[in-house]
């Protein structure tokens, strides 16, 4: 028989393995603690945007009409652990304040909230990105809580989604990683990745710390392949060189290939930066910091771009933002979500307001998560609309609406035709074929 499955924190993770674990089949119980939340996914509703989440949540959910109803939620420990056979834990492990250490105290709590409520065997599932190290205390402690001792086992599977392609990512991973302690753990997770293990998907079988650093590893590596890009991009503007086809020379280049060779102002999100600092907390706990310095550069390459962006800004409007308008398409931190967290398009943004510029910005999708971030900026509910008198437009988020604006057409309603491409991503010779003055980060000015 089937495992039944627990999905323990119910934010984008979560409710993302809760709505796939039932598209793949199985009965599945989500629990939060808020209940607000629960509300809205009980409704059928995904907490976050996300492409495609709602679809399969609709399709999942018991009792929304034509649903297959593997999909229910609770509040309630006792509930989850009478239910589930795998428990997989996908709380948040966000940065500590003033630290760049990870905060555990969510994982820690989920911890000891689920253990005294296991009374028969089961297979608990770490899929939160956490230090090296955290699985092996949490084993002990589950096996110390757990009225079912040793027979409430831990696993850890990182997670590897992608914002705006995480049900995708779940229901056809490119790679499943598995921390185990036993035969019978493997077994367990081979049993819950049937589907995708038939498809091809690889399946990585590794210890606890090994599948603990995979996820850091690999975010830290794109983070640094992001900030070379960006760091090649100031030399190209030293030099009068052109990024754009300095990463696609090097992008034919198999050993280094072309994704993420995109210079622009920088990455940002939930994971990439706060990943990587708490990578490097963690080396120097263990002794190992001059492993990872060079992940203080990647960092500072990072935030320097959205400095850099202000000051392009800055200079193209005559050295002062007072009495300027700036538009500024794009508030998320990537295009085909509503995440905002960390985002270099809403810090350029508010570095320009505290400048003294007017700043209006427009995003399709992360208005309302921008505007309880950022409440002092303005918002317009169009491209249009924040464009209008502006003497500069910022494209700071590469959203498809803006790659298909018509310049022309934008053009009438601003008070000068300049824009400032932050992800290059815009055709340059459309927008000057349309009389824009257009500037890109380590692209020659015309």
């Amino acid at each position: 028989m089937a495992p039944k499955i627990t999905v323990i924190g119910l934010g984008y993770l979560g409710a993302t393995h809760a709505a796939a674990m039932a598209e793949l089949g199985f009965e599945v119980l989500g629990l939060d603690i808020v209940p607000e939340k629960i509300d809205t996914l009980v409704a059928g509703r995904a907490p976050m945007y996300e492409p495609g989440l709602e679809e399969l949540l609709r399709k999942h959910v018991a009792g929304y009409e034509g649903s297959s109803g593997r999909l229910r939620f609770t509040t309630s420990y006792t509930e989850v652990a009478e239910f589930g056979d795998v428990h997989f834990i996908c709380v948040n492990t966000p940065q500590k304040h003033g630290e760049y250490a990870c905060d555990m105290s969510y994982v820690e709590r989920a911890f000891e909230a689920l253990a005294p409520h296991l009374h028969r065997p089961a297979l608990v599932v770490g899929k939160s990105t956490v230090p090296v190290g955290s699985a092996e205390r949490l084993a002990a402690r589950l096996a110390e809580l757990a009225p079912a001792g040793a027979e409430a086992e831990l696993a850890w599977n990182p997670e590897f989604l992608r914002e705006g392609f995480a049900v995708k990512d779940t229901l056809h991973p490119d790679r499943i990683v598995v921390g185990v302690a036993s035969e019978w753990a493997e077994k367990q997770l081979r049993e819950v990745y049937e589907t995708p293990l038939a498809e091809g998907s690889p399946f990585v079988v590794t210890d606890f710390p090994t599948a603990e650093l995979v996820k850091t590893a690999a975010n830290s590596f794109l983070a640094t392949k992001i900030s070379f890009i960006n760091a090649m991009a100031e030399v190209c503007e030293a030099a009068d060189g052109d990024v754009v086809k300095l990463a696609e020379a090097i992008g034919h280049d198999e050993r280094i290939g072309k994704k993420f060779l995109r210079a622009g102002i920088g990455f940002g999100g939930g994971c990439l930066p706060k990943d990587i600092r708490a990578f490097m907390a963690r080396a120097g706990e263990l002794g190992a910091d001059q492993a990872l310095t060079f992940l203080r550069e990647v960092d500072s390459i990072n935030m320097r771009r959205r400095g850099h962006m202000v000051e392009l800004t800055r200079n193209a409007v005559g050295g002062s933002f007072l009495g300027t308008r700036v538009a500024v398409l794009g508030a998320t931190f990537k295009p085909d979500s509503d995440d905002v967290r960390d985002s270099p398009a809403l810090n350029v943004a508010g570095q320009i307001h505290l400048q003294g510029g007017q700043v209006t910005v427009y995003d399709p999708k992360g208005m309302e998560n921008a505007r309880k971030l950022f409440p002092t900026l303005e918002y317009a509910p169009t491209a249009v609309e924040a464009a209008r008198d502006a003497h500069v437009v910022l494209h700071l988020t590469e959203w498809r609406e803006f790659r298909e604006l018509d310049p022309a057409a934008l053009g009438e309603v601003v008070a000068e035709r300049r824009i400032l491409d932050g992800r290059n991503a815009l055709d340059p010779e459309s927008w000057r074929g349309a009389g824009w003055t257009y500037r890109a980060l380590g692209r020659p000015r015309a």
